[in-house]
């Protein structure tokens, strides 16, 4: 009898009174479902027909049919409705129940979204809506369905001559006549049962904690003291009598070592020419490999191993769907003299308060920003590049808009919209506020109930959930935020570099910009997708200088440090400034052939390896090299001996110990080589060779230059200046002060009775324990950027569940295990997915909703009966036909060919006020298409909202238990995917690993250090053990340093373990060769020996250059590298040069010369620096041994 003037399409109906009338036989689409209501439909019935939620849920979708029938078409009318005005508003009163019908639908979910299906048909957020409101916003004019007004009134027996409702409903647990099964556990909480009882936390007992902490420290404290008392003991109660076989093989093969780098290095010095040429040719052919040197900066390389799960699933993931977003977003606070602000509604109602963010004034400003980063303009390879140009356009070409998840999209991001208010002469009905609030509740809304009827969903044609747009709320009250996230996602591509290469200069823009912006009212952080690998460069570029300092301390050190000046006449002859310089270049020499030979293999470096292997290649290498020049300087040449056989000698004395420092971190490192973590995989090759060419070079570049500089000096030539000759004079040979020291003082102090129980009893404690800290410098601006998202963000990561291919999606028991409404397995992805606790939103399920797309005569699957193409819901042409006639009850899924033939039409439908279902938007990269059926398809949702470190892992954790569960119940494969898992995968096994490479570490060095000690394999046992204790006291001063465990920190272990091999294993050869009487006088000394070369060495060389990386801006320069490499030589100072001498004098390996009866008395030592009367008859006497 007329159209709705509000509502287009709407028809009024006819003023009757009278009697019932037959229905005419036009159209039976209710009948012919729900036979029973004996309800037809007609042009009539439908006139106040509201669009009801899907059915999933059976029994609440025929509740709702019912009570529209009933409007419609039922004779009983004039009991409980009331025509209370005729044109032009057509209003009625209608007496009825509501709950039974609420408790049916309440909770039905809608899987495009991933919310419930009441937050799209209620006017607000599904937990506000209830059995009242919910009817009230169906019968209200302003929802956009309802062409005229109906008042509900609520009531159990008449009211006012009125009778209620009295239709039939069904609870979601019912089955229905027609064969219908009861709603999906998803959709009918009732169905579900009993929730399983979680495990109980474990029980936190302080006083059981103390007591344990307790027994621990007097365990460790008294295993030592016990252990050493006990072998101490048995080791000095049966002093061998004879050599055993192993013995005389480690001796011989002592001796050997010792012979053959006796004649190398006095080769070295009579040849010095061919050597150093030879060696500078090798050198540089070597690094000639750095021309084709790749530095690998891209995060995901640097954390997560090809081989690793989390990768493979990645690149199975970007391989079939594309990779993940390129996501530039922004985190806007305002400063703190911004207030809140109350919104008191018009039509009554509580106060709201409206967060400072939220404030009209603040919100027009922060749309200036959205709309001046909208319209940025940037440059690739002489082309204008525009967010268009990279954004993601879900409706494209249909809707070419950008999606830009922000909460001035609620208002089409338009000042205009923004400004809409709706009153009279006196007051304002509805303004912002309502709206905002309307929109936070029903984000999907096309037309608030408010006076503004402005719509909700954003410019791109898709609804911004308030969840992913606000920040810094309490519960789900949305107007106290105090942040808003805008974010604008950006199309990622897999293979194609220019289209990579335009999004990155958009995003370079894009940083320039808002590292110029500034807003007096405004603190804004900011990310883009190429943020983090820029920093990680800045940080390397920023500490550049750093570095250098440090590198130039510890060089002007060695240089200085290496001479012993007699006097000061003879100060520019004594020093060594040129062979330091010359030791220097070997070492950087090193770290060039290792990077060039890695290279023409293809390997390609870290920014690790770049940063850490000089300073640990400098440490093995100054220690070295202070050991053969002062080993040296302290000696005095035999006579008739000439300086090549001296120096040869010498390097016969020597380098067995740099032999089994160098060849046992060299194992050492390369047996690292077998993580899994590429950073620790990548930095053990190059550092394992590095020590290895270090090494070579320094026992035969290093000594032709030793010789040089040898006979620089006995010829009274100045240093550097070497043409330069000082008259003919010789002071007398004295020992150097740090010697001295070691010798008189120090040695003997450290091995008195009395002091060394208290050095072996000295407990130490650790402990692990993995904190977070960010890779960025001080002033990054993403540093900021990753405290807010942790402070205000309150949802978090997307996860994708992945079904692989070969999943029958055709049949009833493939869809079964999958969908999640009625019929579906309790057991299916969706359902399992939903009732996980670490998820916080039920997953989006294309299958679920081509269901609902797809069911019989619906408005949305239609085709033109000419062409057969698609035709949308939103065409009007008599010539567009239903895809599907009417079925029986329970079979209205599509199976076999049908499902595949509709399945591209649902994929390439628009979504629209006719038929909300279609799947462009939401689904159209979630299915891949396949020729004989659907490949590969994901299911995303989100996890629930992660603040720190161990919430990521720990979601990843559950995702992968959930992912096992539904792969076992599908009998296929499944597996979850989100952007964060590559980098947090390591935390899931980086205690494994930790001691899978720190346990292979020691054991290379055990093992190499039994053979190249002569077989002692008691003394290898003790070098292990100390730098054992080494790693443990390392884990101690991480937590309590707050360094977190991760593949960072692990490579700084991996090399705290070579490196400690050179506080330890000199010290044990020197004490294993030394021909004094007792233990203590053995450790004594070697201690004083070969204790003062070290601490000379590798100790103050390292701890001059450390304390200037604390000057550094760069957080992991600050904590991964300052901090340990200090932690690094003070606690390997303290073992090698305090608590492992004194372990010796207790416990160390019986001289050799008891069990020796080859020796006797003459047993001297060979390397007494002092030049002890007899050293020549010693040495023929060992040869003649041999």
């Amino acid at each position: 009898c007329g159209d709705s003037p509000t509502v287009t399409g709407k028809k009024y109906n006819c003023n009757y009174t009278g009697p019932p009338k037959p229905l005419p036989s036009e159209g039976s689409f209710f009948k012919t479902v729900y036979f029973f209501l004996g309800c037809f439909y007609t042009s009539m019935c439908m006139t106040v027909y509201v669009p009801p939620p899907p059915p999933r849920c059976p029994a609440c979708f025929l509740n709702l049919m019912n009570l529209f029938c009933e409007l419609t078409c039922s004779p009983r009318q004039s009991l409980f409705m009331n025509a209370t005005n005729e044109v032009p508003l057509g209003d009625l009163s209608v007496w009825g129940p509501s709950a039974a019908m609420y408790n049916a639908c309440k909770d039905v979910q809608a899987p495009s979204t991933n919310v419930q299906a009441l937050s799209l048909l209620c006017g607000k957020v599904a937990s506000l809506c209830n059995a009242t409101n919910w009817i009230q916003y169906m019968f209200n004019i302003n929802n956009g369905q309802s062409p005229f007004d109906i008042t509900p009134i609520f009531s159990d027996g008449p009211t006012a001559g009125f009778t209620p409702m009295d239709n039939q409903t069904w609870a979601c647990s019912d089955s229905l006549e027609d064969g219908s099964g009861p709603c999906s556990c998803q959709d009918c909480t009732p169905v579900c049962g009993p929730a399983p009882v979680p495990p109980a936390p474990p029980v936190c007992n302080v006083s059981l904690s103390l007591s344990l902490s307790l027994s621990l420290s007097l365990l460790s404290l008294s295993l030592p003291l016990s252990l050493c008392l006990s072998l101490s003991l048995c080791l000095s109660a049966s002093p061998l009598a004879d050599a055993t076989c192993c013995e005389r093989l480690g001796e011989r093969f002592e001796g050997t070592l010792r012979r053959l780098f006796t004649a190398w290095g006095s080769f070295c010095v009579r040849q010095p020419a061919l050597v150093v040429l030879t060696t500078v040719a090798l050198v540089a052919a070597a690094s000639a490999g750095l021309v084709y040197m790749r530095v690998t900066t891209d995060p995901v390389d640097l954390w997560a191993a090809d081989s690793s799960r989390a990768r493979q699933e990645k690149d199975y993931f970007d391989r079939h769907f594309g990779p993940f977003f390129r996501t530039e977003q922004m985190i806007i606070t305002t400063t703190p003299d911004v207030n809140s602000t109350i919104y008191e509604p018009y039509f009554g109602g509580p106060n709201v308060t409206f967060g400072p963010i939220l404030g009209k004034d603040i919100l027009h400003q922060v749309l200036d920003l959205q709309l001046q980063v909208e319209a940025l303009v940037a440059t690739y390879e002489g082309q204008n590049v525009t967010l268009e140009d990279i954004c993601l356009s879900p409706l494209a070409p249909y809707n070419n808009n950008c999606t830009v998840l922000s909460v001035l999209n609620y208002f089409q991001n338009s000042h205009d919209q923004l400004d809409h208010q709706v009153g009279d002469f006196f007051y304002v009905w509805d303004d912002y506020h309502s709206h905002f609030l309307y929109c936070v509740s029903a984000p999907a809304s096309l037309n608030d109930t408010t006076h503004l009827h402005d719509p909700c969903m954003g410019t791109f044609g898709g609804p911004v959930f308030p969840w992913l747009a606000l920040g810094g709320y309490n519960g789900t009250d949305y107007s106290n935020a105090t942040a808003l996230v805008i974010t604008f996602p950006v199309i990622n591509y897999l293979n194609d570099k220019t289209r990579v290469g335009k999004a990155k200069a958009w995003e370079e823009e894009f940083i320039r910009f808002m590292k110029s912006y500034t807003n007096s009212n405004l603190t804004v952080s900011f990310s883009s997708e190429r943020s983090i690998e820029d920093e990680i460069n800045r940080e390397s570029e920023n500490d550049v200088s750093t570095i250098v300092v440090s590198y130039v301390i510890m060089f002007v050190y060695i240089s200085l440090a290496l001479g012993h000046i007699q006097s000061f006449r003879r100060l520019l002859v004594d020093s060594k400034v040129s062979l330091g310089i010359a030791g220097i270049l070997i070492v950087l020499s090193s770290v060039a052939c290792s990077l060039g030979i890695f290279s023409y293999a293809g390997v390609p470096l870290t920014l690790i390896v770049i940063e850490v292997i000089p300073f640990l290649v400098l440490a093995v290498g100054v220690d070295n090299i202070f050991i053969i020049v002062q080993t040296l300087q302290r000696d005095e040449r035999m006579p008739q001996e000439e300086l090549h056989q001296q120096i040869g000698r010498i390097l016969g004395d020597v380098a067995p110990s740099m032999l089994l420092s160098s060849v046992s971190e060299t194992v050492a490192f390369f047996l690292g080589a077998l993580s899994n973590m590429p950073a620790v995989r990548t930095f053990s090759l190059f550092a394992g060779l590095a020590v290895l060419i270090d090494f070579l070079l320094q026992i035969s570049c290093f000594v032709s230059l030793l010789g040089l500089d040898a006979k620089r000096q006995e010829n009274n030539r100045l240093d550097i200046l070497c043409c330069v000759k000082l008259a003919d004079g010789q002071e007398a040979k004295t020992d150097g002060l740090l010697f001295r020291f070691f010798k008189k003082l120090y040695a003997p102090f450290i091995l008195q009775e009395w002091v060394r129980p208290i050095v072996v009893g000295t407990p130490c404690y650790s402990i692990v324990k993995p904190l977070v800290v960010s890779a960025c410098v001080q002033d990054s601006y993403v540093l900021q950027y990753f405290k807010n998202l942790s402070t205000y963000l309150h949802t978090g990561p997307p996860v994708y569940f992945v079904v692989e291919d070969g999943l029958n999606y055709s049949s009833p028991e493939g869809q079964n295990a999958v969908c999640g409404g009625v019929g579906c397995r309790n057991d299916s992805l969706v359902q399992q997915v939903y009732s996980a606790t670490t998820i916080a939103y039920t997953p989006s399920s294309w299958l679920d909703d081509y269901f609902d797309w797809i069911k019989p005569r619906s408005s949305c699957c239609r085709y033109y009966n000419t062409t057969g193409a698609f035709c949308n819901a939103s065409v009007v042409d008599p010539s567009c036909l239903h895809c599907r006639a009417m079925t029986p009850a329970g079979k209205q899924r599509p199976t076999g060919e049908d499902f595949m033939h509709y399945l591209p039409m649902f994929l390439s439908d628009n979504p629209n006020t006719k038929c909300g279902k279609g799947g462009h938007a939401a689904y159209s990269s979630a299915v891949v298409l396949g020729d004989k059926g659907v490949g590969s398809s994901y299911f995303m949702t989100y996890h629930t909202i992660l603040k720190d470190s161990p919430d990521y892992i720990d979601a990843l954790k559950m995702a992968r238990v959930l992912a096992d569960n539904i792969t076992l119940a599908l009998g296929h494969k499944v597996f979850p995917y989100s952007i964060f898992y590559v980098f947090y995968e390591q935390y899931l096994t980086i205690a494994y690993d930790t001691a899978l490479n720190l346990g292979v570490s020691l054991g290379a060095i055990f093992v190499v250090s039994t053979v190249l000690l002569g077989f002692e394999v008691w003394a290898a046992a003790l070098v292990s053990l100390t730098i054992a204790m080494i790693l443990v006291n390392m884990f101690g001063v991480m937590w309590l340093w707050g360094i977190s465990l991760n593949a960072v920190s692990l490579v700084n272990l991996v090399m705290s373990c070579g490196i400690s091999v050179e506080f330890c294993s000199h010290i044990v050869r020197a004490f294993s060769v030394s021909m004094k009487g007792s233990r203590v006088e053995r450790a004594e000394e070697a201690l004083a020996h070969m204790g003062s070369s070290v601490f000379s060495g590798i100790t103050l060389t390292k701890f001059g250059g450390i304390l200037i990386l604390a000057l550094s801006k760069s957080q992991i320069f600050q904590i991964f590298y300052f901090r340990m490499y200090l932690a690094m030589v003070l606690l390997g100072a303290t073992h090698g040069l305090i608590f492992l001498p004194v372990l010796l004098s207790y416990i160390g390996q019986q001289t050799r010369a008891h069990a020796l009866p080859h020796t006797g008395d003459q047993g001297k030592q060979m390397h007494d620096v002092e030049g002890q009367s007899g050293r020549s008859e010693v040495v023929q006497i060992l040869f003649r041994f041999y």
